[in-house]
């Protein structure tokens, strides 16, 4: 541990929470995070640390230290949601009719950019270079990849990033070896048949049938054909089927998800999916086709980064503060990063009861623990003060 590090985190606490109550106050949907990404632009100038924009959001910055060594990149999304607030009693609540940072991604850039003050005050002992990725658009999982195309990730050796977390009590943070987070992909499917007047359903081919059909015996294919120790979920949230009440429908349109760890499994179960939906279209006598779009990689901790995070969390908090929260089937599109270069993924937990911070990421009541700040920043900042100035990888 830094005692440099975390003393000037410390005495930036205030001013960390300020700045992401501002973030809070002006939301911005994913690739509309202008003013979030000239706020952060005037911080860096005032650190002198230098800076790239990335099109049309976003920022790249390097902060060279003074020996010579690898580059590690620290990664923050700035991407608020169109939730609205129910907040209504914050005096920061946010400004913008139907937009809300409900995931907590404001705190995400106020943690790594108090990170970054910290790390200038100990440049000159960073063996290497530290790379402060500040990501658009990880909500709709296009950002990370994007700003891999850009080259945020040229050059880099390792890679950190972390999740503010409600599920987890404020206090610990978790950093598992392994299973992090789940792949997500969209599911969209049209079956057609052939409608007709409700009281001639013997000249129709019903598409309501069919679809229903599939929904309900959908779920055959993660019990019957997916080990149980290997983690499925598929989901179909949205249904559209036909125009009238005594108009048997014609078409039915179906849009879920699949969620697992394993890309094997999830290559296979897409292709069930949509042999599913053929056969069960063909047993009525339509048609079904298929679109499937890969969206988050599944996010798989590299086991020498999670236990430098782990060490990196006791030594800085406390054996207390280590917690190991279960892989979640919800999506992260960090694991673009992980294509590029080894790295690992923690959750700072910001579960309080007293202060109502319990409540489900995209909730519109969803706030944080900001007390759970100074912890985020602190394991930015340590975990690359660590990874720099030591050997083992």
């Amino acid at each position: 541990m830094n005692n440099t590090i975390k003393q000037t985190i410390l005495n930036k606490e205030e001013e960390m929470i300020a700045f992401r109550r501002d973030l809070h106050m002006h939301p911005e949907l994913q690739w509309q995070e202008f003013r979030t990404t000239d706020q952060v632009a005037k911080e860096l100038d005032k650190l002198g640390i230098p800076y790239r924009r990335t099109n049309p959001t976003g920022l790249i910055a390097d902060l060279k230290g003074g020996k010579p060594g690898k580059t590690v990149a620290l990664r923050a999304d700035m991407d608020a949601l169109p939730v609205q607030e129910l907040n209504q009693d914050l005096s920061y609540k946010s400004t913008e009719n139907g937009k809300m940072h409900a995931c907590g991604h404001d705190s995400h850039t106020s943690m790594l950019l108090t990170a970054a003050k910290a790390l200038v005050e100990v440049k000159d002992e960073l063996a290497g270079t530290v790379r402060f990725i500040f990501q658009p658009s990880e909500e709709n999982a296009e950002g990370a990849k994007e700003m891999v195309a850009q080259g945020a990730m040229e050059g880099v050796d390792h890679v950190f990033g972390i999740h503010i977390w409600s599920q987890t009590p404020s206090g610990k943070i978790s950093c598992v070896v392994g299973s992090s987070f789940a792949s997500a992909d969209i599911i969209e499917i049209d079956f057609k048949g052939q409608g007709g007047h409700g009281a001639m359903p013997h000249d129709t081919i019903d598409a309501a049938i069919i679809a229903s059909s599939f929904v309900m015996n959908l779920q055959a294919i993660v019990s019957r054909e997916t080990n149980p120790l290997d983690p499925v979920v598929v989901t179909i949230g949205k249904m559209e089927v036909g125009t009238r009440f005594n108009v048997i429908a014609e078409n039915a349109h179906l849009e879920g998800t699949l969620r697992c760890f394993n890309n094997k499994t999830r290559a296979k179960v897409a292709k069930s999916i949509e042999q599913y939906a053929k056969k069960t279209a063909a047993i009525y006598g339509g048609t079904a086709e298929m679109v499937y779009k890969q969206g988050t990689q599944p996010v798989i901790n590299d086991e020498k980064s999670a236990l430098l995070v782990q060490k990196t969390i006791t030594e800085s908090f406390g054996e207390d503060a280590l917690y190991f929260e279960p892989p979640t089937t919800g999506g992260e599109d960090f694991s673009y990063f992980q294509d590029e270069a080894s790295g690992s993924f923690a959750l700072v937990g910001s579960g309080n009861p007293a202060k109502d911070t319990e409540w489900a990421h995209h909730h519109g009541r969803f706030n944080i623990d900001e007390s759970a700040m100074k912890n985020g920043a602190e394991l930015y900042a340590q975990f690359a003060y660590n990874y720099l100035n030591q050997d083992e990888f």
